[in-house]
């Protein structure tokens, strides 16, 4: 069986300028971006009309029902209308009390959220790293936290010299168990085959703990944080409610009291408003974070 030989010059690399142009060029994909970034915008709108909608139709039912005086198993002829609470928040937007109640809550969810968020990872990984800090602390976890976080206002009172620490330690309390025990099971679910892949290679005891253990664990960790961020605006609302003196919480409950029911459904739509930014904010900083997970990569 004979063999051609390969000739010397077709292992050089070409020179035919020709050859060279018909290389597909890393720098021709740039140019599909703007394409890309616009092809983007209908489904960004798609997507606003998807959750306009829902609330559209909830609008349009409150009105028909308040209009209409309807009394059937729930009564809403002594409900104030869409109308009315438009009215009612367009005042509020024009003073500025309304700014530093919602700025106060804000405040308040800020503190009490973002403690909770750092010591319950803290705790979290460390009773799930550690037998013994799981022997000295589970149970006190366990013990307090069927606790109702409202539970403790009078004890806030009597510890704590201002209210307003006191409404912060309530938030904290509220926001804390969610976050250190989703922690806790992530720590557990966690594949053993990461960490002992990481030591094969050298890595040391932080370096796994940083790199492989704290990332592995973040889809679990920030589960726990959509749902302590909700459980927060509960509890510090109520909080407001009880031993506040100005807050959202505090307005929708004097408005109350003074009979002006168009500003507590101005004070419940801020609520949830609020509460839906932030739980979005933190939807939005686990996604980025958890980017390496297939679902986000797609």
């Amino acid at each position: 069986m004979t063999t051609t030989p390969v000739s010397q010059q077709s292992l050089k690399p070409t020179s035919d300028p020709i050859a060279v142009t018909r290389r597909p060029r890393p720098g021709l994909r740039v140019g599909l971006r703007p394409l890309t970034v616009l092809g983007a915008w209908p489904r960004r709108l798609a997507a606003g009309a998807r959750a306009a909608l829902p609330l559209a139709a909830a609008v349009l039912l409150w009105y028909l029902l308040t209009a209409n005086n309807v009394v059937l198993w729930l009564r809403f002829d002594k409900v104030p209308g869409p109308v009315e609470v438009f009215h009612t928040l367009k005042g509020q937007l024009a003073s500025g009390s309304y700014y530093q109640d919602l700025l106060a809550s804000l405040r308040r969810i800020l503190l009490g959220f973002g403690l909770a968020a750092v010591s319950g990872v803290a705790i979290g990984m460390a009773i799930g790293r550690s037998r013994v800090v799981q022997a000295l602390v589970r149970p006190l976890i366990e013990v307090a936290r069927p606790i109702p976080a409202i539970a403790l206002v009078p004890l806030a009172i009597l510890i704590f010299p201002t209210g307003e620490q006191g409404i912060v330690f309530i938030t904290f309390f509220a926001a804390f168990f969610p976050v250190v025990v989703s922690t806790i099971h992530a720590m557990k679910t966690l594949p053993k085959v990461w960490e002992e892949a990481a030591r094969t290679m050298g890595a040391r005891r932080l370096s796994v703990l940083a790199h492989v253990v704290l990332p592995g664990a973040m889809p679990g960790i920030f589960s726990g944080l959509s749902v302590s961020v909700g459980v927060a605006w509960i509890c510090v609302i109520s909080a407001e409610m009880i031993s506040g003196q100005f807050g959202i919480g505090y307005y929708t409950w004097q408005s109350y009291g003074l009979l002006d029911y168009s500003g507590v459904i101005v004070g419940m739509l801020s609520i949830g408003i609020l509460g839906w930014g932030t739980a979005w904010l933190v939807e939005r900083l686990g996604s980025r974070i958890n980017r390496w997970l297939p679902r986000n990569a797609r």
